[in-house]
């Protein structure tokens, strides 16, 4: 089963489609503050899009989740990117996604070979969760003029721990982990297409024909 939780009146075509509100396409209207009414170990691919920056108690909600999926389910969470002055001086906003995020939802953090490091955190460790999620991919969203072929990515890295507002979104692939699973599994799994929301589409089409020569 594939779920779309915090669809809205957008749900991802396929897709099981969860709000707290009854919009057209909702399939099963709940609070996922409160629970998720589906069995444990019931879903193959989580899609969260701009949902979990509003929930009271992320680590509740990532339990929850991590219940409702099986094992090497994937789970997409796409989010605003905490050092943005829009996004942090939103009063809506609750919970705040970055680089680090990914190393707090597992006790055996593994770093992708590919894409954008997830630093450490030597200074305040957390805490191994009760849940284990493997960071598998992770994509940064850049935000104009930042998103043009103008810098090279080694720039970028270097601007956006400087300042704030270079990046808008960030996109990860997290894999539940509930059995023992290899590091072979994992880096095989973290180099595999995966579905992302579709609200990415037009930002990639627009990244596009911004770089393209003129």
């Amino acid at each position: 089963m594939k779920i779309d939780i915090g669809c809205g009146s957008a749900k991802e075509s396929g897709y099981l489609g969860i709000d707290r509100t009854s919009y057209p396409g909702v399939d099963m209207v709940c609070d996922i503050n409160k629970e998720i009414p589906l069995p444990d170990n019931s879903a193959e691919f989580v899609m969260a899009s701009r949902v979990l920056p509003y929930v009271d108690d992320l680590m509740s909600v990532m339990a929850e989740i991590y219940r409702i999926s099986c094992h090497k389910a994937v789970v997409c969470i796409l989010a605003p990117y905490a050092h943005s002055y829009p996004h942090s001086s939103n009063p809506f906003f609750k919970q705040k996604f970055d680089e680090y995020t990914p190393r707090y939802f597992t006790g055996s953090f593994y770093q992708p070979s590919a894409g954008p490091l997830s630093p450490a955190v030597p200074d305040y460790p957390a805490p191994a969760p009760p849940f284990d999620y493997r960071l598998l991919r992770m994509e940064l969203f850049y935000q104009y003029p930042f998103d043009q072929s103008l810098y090279e990515v080694e720039e970028l890295d270097v601007l956006k721990t400087l300042q704030a507002n270079v990046v808008h979104e960030i996109m990860y692939h997290f894999v539940v982990v509930k059995k023992d699973i290899t590091y072979a599994e994992l880096e095989a799994m973290s180099r595999t297409p995966y579905p992302e929301p579709r609200v990415l589409l037009e930002r990639r089409r627009l990244a596009g024909l911004r770089e393209k020569p003129m």
